[in-house]
């Protein structure tokens, strides 16, 4: 393919940092830790977007529950303060695999509840006055070769299958909404609003607080204790332990780094850029007027909004894996992942080179488990529960976990409760090295994939495609 050309950068951009969404009033200094043993009713693992919708959607059922939630950094450090800004109402894994033991019925009941989240999470938002430039704009997704054109004429057909009218995905012209360079087919979904992430992670903590919710900071969990015979479930810490009814780990892509769930989720990473503030001229050429996401369908997918102060955040993969399931804290992005995003970007938007720049670079991780299917848990005989494994789509699917949680943790039957990512088990990942080369020579091929179908007139997918599905078993 040739080297990737250095993406210019503003003479004050910054790599790393958590991310770009907490440039109002910087990274926040992280709360108080907790000051010694506690009892609660709820304790939770995790102050994301998981743990705190969870802890939102119980008190407000329960105003007497005694929740504690503990968290090693601060509220929204994870991926809810660093993910795309996509509250998405796609199915976060599969539906064959959930429809095989279930039924399909049940699998399109979950796909509606998805789409009924996106709504949720614009009503909470303006109810509880969160100001996290929440848009419900939709989300485009494109085709740029004749593969991917194949591809998105299959989608759309899986999808039919699969209980999506035609007003949940409708089928746009290439130059409708957004003018992306090349494209060659692109459907479009109301079921998606524009969120800034750290805005919604730092107002949910605002208000659960306000609700009475104990948050700690700078506290990280060493361990989960379930219930036995003599002892209550219990969570951990360096600074006391927290006894409950009970534990709930929401600790999405930083789970591995719990003791006993090392191997449960493999830590994805993702990485985004944003420009600088692009002039009226470029976004009358890009035609992007609204407040749509947009994706493509290659292999090597990139994600994209439009942000309320007038920039592209742009995302991929960059490196995918680090080897024994490490996380980077600090969120620093290579210097060649940059480019290799810069140049994405400027090939889908030709107008915004030489107009604008790298303004913040930065990478976070997600969780992914070895079916690709997210799932919710809570066993009342250990006293522990769980939720995650979003797959890329946890800023909705995050807010659909708390509700069913909250139900679960209550021993309420709903329609949440009966949906079938409940309580759903999956095999662990391999040790290493074979999760490292697994990852690794997933991505290569998927790399290669996509540079040959852009480089082919041919609609048919490149076979290194698919002998990186039959790797992922996706």
């Amino acid at each position: 393919m040739g080297s990737t050309p250095s993406a210019p950068r503003a003479d004050d951009h910054v790599n790393g940092d958590v991310s770009y969404w907490f440039r109002d009033g910087g990274v926040p200094e992280p709360g108080s830790r907790l000051p010694g043993p506690r009892a609660c009713d709820v304790c939770i693992v995790g102050a994301g977007y998981t743990g705190l919708w969870t802890a939102y959607y119980l008190k407000r059922a329960r105003p007497d529950l005694r929740i504690v939630v503990l968290e090693k950094e601060f509220a929204g450090f994870g991926a809810s303060g660093r993910n795309g800004g996509w509250v998405v109402g796609e199915l976060a894994g599969s539906r064959e695999a959930y429809a095989r033991r279930h039924g399909k019925d049940a699998t399109v009941a979950l796909q509606r509840a998805m789409f009924d989240t996106v709504d949720e999470v614009v009503r909470v938002a303006a109810e509880e006055g969160i100001d996290a430039d929440v848009v419900k704009g939709g989300v485009l997704t494109v085709a740029r070769n004749q593969a991917q054109r194949a591809r998105l004429t299959g989608l759309v057909r899986h999808a039919r299958e699969w209980g999506w009218t035609e007003d949940d995905l409708v089928v746009t012209g290439p130059g409708d909404r957004i003018r992306v360079e090349g494209a060659v087919g692109a459907v479009w979904s109301p079921h998606c609003a524009r969120v800034q992430p750290a805005a919604l992670a730092r107002g949910l903590a605002r208000v659960v607080r306000a609700l009475g919710v104990e948050i700690f900071e700078r506290t990280p969990v060493l361990r989960i204790r379930p219930r036995t015979a003599h002892v209550c479930p219990a969570a951990t810490t360096p600074y006391g332990t927290v006894t409950a009814e009970h534990v709930i780990r929401a600790t999405e892509g930083f789970t591995a780094a719990l003791s006993g769930h090392h191997r449960d989720w493999l830590p994805m990473n993702s990485s985004m850029i944003v420009t600088t503030p692009l002039p009226a001229d470029v976004w009358a050429r890009v035609g992007w007027e609204n407040a749509e996401l947009l994706g493509d369908m290659a292999h090597y997918y990139v994600y994209a909004q439009r942000t309320a102060d007038g920039r592209i955040a742009f995302g991929g993969r960059g490196r995918p894996y680090r080897y024994g399931s490490r996380i980077d804290d600090a969120g620093r992005t290579q210097p060649e992942t940059i480019d290799v995003l810069w140049r994405m970007l400027t090939e889908m938007f030709p107008a915004v080179a030489g107009e604008a720049r790298v303004a913040h670079a930065w990478s976070g991780v997600l969780g992914v488990p070895r079916d690709w299917c997210s799932t919710v848990v809570v066993d009342h005989e250990s006293g522990l529960g769980h939720a995650g494994g979003y797959t890329g789509h946890g800023v909705a699917t995050a807010n659909l976990a708390g509700r069913t949680l909250r139900d679960l943790v209550l021993r309420e039957d709903s329609e949440l409760t009966a949906l079938p990512w409940v309580n759903w088990r999956v095999r662990r990942w391999e040790p290493e090295p074979l999760r490292w080369l697994g990852v690794q020579a997933m991505y290569a091929l998927y790399r290669a994939a996509d540079a040959r179908e852009s480089a082919s007139s041919s609609a048919r997918t490149s076979l290194l495609a698919h002998v990186a599905d039959t790797i992922t078993g996706h």
